[in-house]
């Protein structure tokens, strides 16, 4: 799975470079260009530094993702595209989350971004699949999103996943915004699906 985060970023890299960095993204009250700030922490924050950064934030990691995300946003980008680029995000790994992690986080933030810019999902299709199976492996809990009775199709891809009990008529759309959903977001056509908990910070 690690093998697939860089594919992942250095994609993303060249999509940025004629995308509008002030649009909207898919994370609520974030830019693009704040996604892109807070992917590529990894790429600038040592442990030292991640540790007075959550030390800053009292241990909420949603502060300190906020307030990174909004510092360095600012920065030149040029220099956040060298990070999405760098070997240091491409090797990071989430505490307690590993390579699955890595990807997940990759994937999901790169659809942050191309799926509110309408343009084609950066990740390559065999991520998009796994970070697919990872969340419904895991019936939605990741996020707070509620499977039950659902039964989701990717149009661009030989992937599905139903509920024992599938109601009512499929979720059907590309496997990048299935992703997005399954990960709490609200696609821009409105489409979405339940939650019953707080959305996770990936």
């Amino acid at each position: 799975m690690q093998a697939l985060v860089a594919p992942t970023y250095n994609r993303l890299a060249d999509v940025l470079t004629d995308a509008p960095w002030d649009a909207p993204s898919l994370c609520a009250k974030w830019a693009v260009r704040h996604v892109v700030a807070h992917v590529t922490m990894p790429a600038r924050l040592t442990p030292d530094l991640f540790a007075a950064e959550m030390a800053a934030a009292r241990g909420d990691f949603g502060v300190l993702s906020d307030t990174v995300a909004a510092r360095d946003a600012e920065l030149p980008a040029d220099v956040l595209l060298a990070q999405l680029r760098s070997p240091e995000l491409h090797a990071w790994q989430p505490p307690g989350g590993g390579a699955a992690g890595a990807l997940s986080h990759a994937v999901i933030h790169s659809l942050d971004i191309t799926v509110a810019l309408d343009r084609p999902a950066v990740a390559p299709p065999e991520a998009v699949t796994a970070v697919l199976d990872l969340i419904t492996e895991a019936r939605g809990t990741w996020f707070g999103i509620d499977l039950t009775g659902v039964h989701l199709e990717a149009t661009d891809l030989n992937w599905q996943w139903s509920d024992a009990e599938p109601v009512g008529p499929p979720v059907r759309t590309d496997g990048g915004s299935l992703v997005a959903v399954l990960s709490g977001r609200t696609l821009p056509d409105g489409r979405g699906l339940p939650r019953v908990g707080r959305l996770h910070s990936t």
